[in-house]
């Protein structure tokens, strides 16, 4: 066996490899503020348009589209997902009136009641009923994140196994639109990820 040297710019070259990759997550963070996709209004875009992907994939689901995915997924990922704006509003006197109505008509009327209200009516009653826990510690945080990429990975690899291959669930009509709201829903957790870890 030989034996090497170490010479001395071994840690030096360490040292600026990890300086080079530092001012490289400085000058990406300050692109994304700068092109408005920071922390602030970009996460936010993103968080409606996620939440309009699910609602999508929901009415989808409940009209003549139906598909194998487990679409009962989508209440915790809009859950944990709603921009702030929208949660408060919904948690708020606006959701109880909701919610109620909701289980009096479920209660009352139960024929009455059309199965497509099913998981809007739990939707509410999770933005209503949810434990300051949730509400306040893991929405909006790593773990809430990482749960809704976690769903959205599922959903696709679901999408995609129902489809036939991964070719098919972008080729057929009805693979299409299911393939794109999946993907849209998968954004807002990767970017949030992303400027995460930056």
């Amino acid at each position: 066996m030989r034996a090497f040297l170490a010479m001395k710019t071994d840690g030096v070259m360490d040292d600026m490899i990890e300086s080079d990759l530092r001012e490289i997550g400085i000058a990406a963070t300050k692109l994304a503020d700068h092109l408005g996709f920071g922390f602030g209004f970009g996460t936010s875009f993103l968080a409606f348009l996620a939440c309009a992907a699910a609602i999508y994939l929901l009415i989808l689901d409940r009209t003549n589209w139906k598909t194998n995915m487990l679409t009962s997924l989508l209440i915790p990922y809009i859950f944990l997902s709603l921009p702030t704006i929208l949660f408060s509003f919904f948690r708020g006197e606006v959701g109880l009136w909701i919610a109620f109505v909701a289980v009096v008509l479920r209660l009352f009327f139960p024929r009455r009641f059309p199965d497509w209200l099913e998981l809007p009516g739990a939707l509410i009653l999770l933005l209503v009923v949810a434990p300051g826990f949730f509400t306040d510690r893991v929405r909006g945080n790593v773990v809430g994140v990482f749960i809704c990429l976690v769903i959205g990975c599922y959903l696709l690899q679901e999408h995609i196994r129902a489809s036939g291959g991964f070719r098919k669930s972008f080729t057929q009509s009805k693979g299409v639109s299911n393939s794109i709201g999946i993907i849209l829903i998968m954004v807002y957790p990767v970017w949030w990820l992303v400027l995460y870890l930056m």
